[in-house]
């Protein structure tokens, strides 16, 4: 996940140094508040940048659908003014294979390092996304179908991808009392390699049909 503030070259010519730390200083606890209140790991501040990774160095099956609730957490967490000032971030989250590890920096602040194309997609789609407003790649979109409302922007061309990228907006979380009917909803598939088994639950079911139904 990348989160970046808006309007921050202006704001710093608005205010003096104190004032400009004390607001940016603010901004990050809460963008940290709601990422930590999800499960999240802040990897790096880059000026008023945040990356984020969920799966890494604590892997859920839920990375994605966190992830996503933690971006839309972010974006309410910037409703608030903060110091007489209304703040506005874009965010955007994807979903891929990464090795972690490398570190960037020396000393006490060095950070591990998502080496792969998801961090710079994260990056590329938070900047096509409307101030105060999520943007996920497709295939984070597919992690969480069924549990937000999504509206689909089509597909867009982003500097240093070699093709267009699909790209989704998030509009809220939906209520679903089951999950797993939420999560799979229209999607059936067939069982695969399971003859046997259906054979066994068919056999049963004749069975109890004839009155000798059993455990």
């Amino acid at each position: 996940m990348f989160c970046d503030l808006v309007g921050s070259t202006p704001m710093s010519a608005r205010l003096d140094l104190e004032e400009l730390a004390e607001v940016i200083r603010i901004y990050q606890a809460r963008v940290t508040a709601a990422i930590a209140g999800c499960g999240g790991y802040v990897a790096r501040y880059a000026g008023d940048g945040i990356l984020t990774y969920f799966g890494w160095p604590n892997s859920e099956e839920t990375n994605a659908e966190l992830a996503v609730r933690a971006a839309l957490a972010v974006v309410t967490a910037m409703e608030a003014p903060i110091r007489r000032e209304k703040l506005r971030v874009r965010v955007a989250v994807t979903t891929g294979t990464v090795v972690v590890g490398e570190t960037v920096g020396s000393g006490t602040g060095e950070a591990p390092e998502a080496i792969g194309e998801t961090p710079n997609l994260a990056a590329r789609l938070q900047e096509i996304a409307e101030p105060g407003s999520v943007v996920i790649d497709d295939s984070t979109r597919r992690q969480i179908e069924g549990l937000f409302a999504c509206r689909d922007l089509g597909e867009r061309v982003l500097e240093g991808f070699r093709t267009p990228v699909r790209a989704w907006r998030v509009l809220q979380e939906r209520a679903a009392e089951d999950r797993f009917a939420a999560r799979h909803a229209g999607r059936l598939v067939p069982l695969i390699d399971r003859e046997a088994e259906l054979a066994t639950l068919l056999h049963c079911w004749r069975l109890a049909r004839q009155g000798k139904g059993q455990l």
